[in-house]
């Protein structure tokens, strides 16, 4: 998985749903391993599938139409429990960013711990993606990391969006947190050694 994210021009999946919580996007009983892969492929598995383990045609994962590795969803993402497994799903699924007006705190960091990108927009933003994206499933949207915006390139409107700097800095680099503390190793045990000597 390129785990580093700069620029990403995509089509994108619209889900228009809002209050999704983590145990519709991924299901407690499959919470049983402990490595992130193979969870993409029970991603909303109780939208997907029936009880005969049958594609719901209606479910938009089961759309051939929609492709692309932007998840566009409704406001109040991520919500409910804390599991990172929800954010293995995204991630392993092959999304590399998620747009909705409002994030779960938690849900919200564990997508950036897995190099999914979160992108918080206003709600008439949002609700401009998927009126593009319902009139044609083609739009593409690009995702800005360094300049921090957001393009609806079928309207060309654009927006800002926030991100913590060191959670910004980890996803250009492609660092997880202790990836990020050993590059800069150096320059830590400078500080430290500076800081000794000053209180000393």
């Amino acid at each position: 998985m390129e785990k580093k994210f700069n620029i990403l021009r995509s089509t994108a999946v619209p889900l228009p749903i809002e209050n999704v919580d983590t145990d519709q996007i991924i299901p407690a009983r499959f919470l049983k391993s402990t490595t992130k892969d193979g969870f993409g492929k029970n991603l909303f598995r109780d939208w997907r599938y029936d009880s005969d383990n049958k594609p719901i045609k209606d479910f938009v994962l089961n759309n051939p139409v929609y492709k692309g590795s932007i998840l566009v969803a409704g406001k109040n993402f991520g919500c409910g429990s804390s599991r990172e497994h929800a954010a293995w799903a995204i991630a392993d699924y092959g999304f590399k960013a998620v747009v909705s007006s409002f994030f779960a705190d938690i849900h919200k960091n564990n997508e950036l711990n897995n190099f999914v990108l979160p992108v918080v927009v206003s709600e008439k933003f949002l609700e401009s993606l998927f009126e593009s994206i319902n009139k044609d499933p083609k739009t593409e949207i690009t995702i800005d990391l360094p300049s921090q915006t957001i393009t609806n390139e079928a309207t060309g409107e654009k927006q800002q969006f926030e991100i913590n700097p060191f959670k910004k800095e980890c996803l250009l680099e492609g660092l997880d947190d202790i990836e990020y503390l050993l590059k800069n190793r150096k320059e830590i045990e400078k500080f430290e050694t500076e800081r000794a000597v000053k209180w000393n």
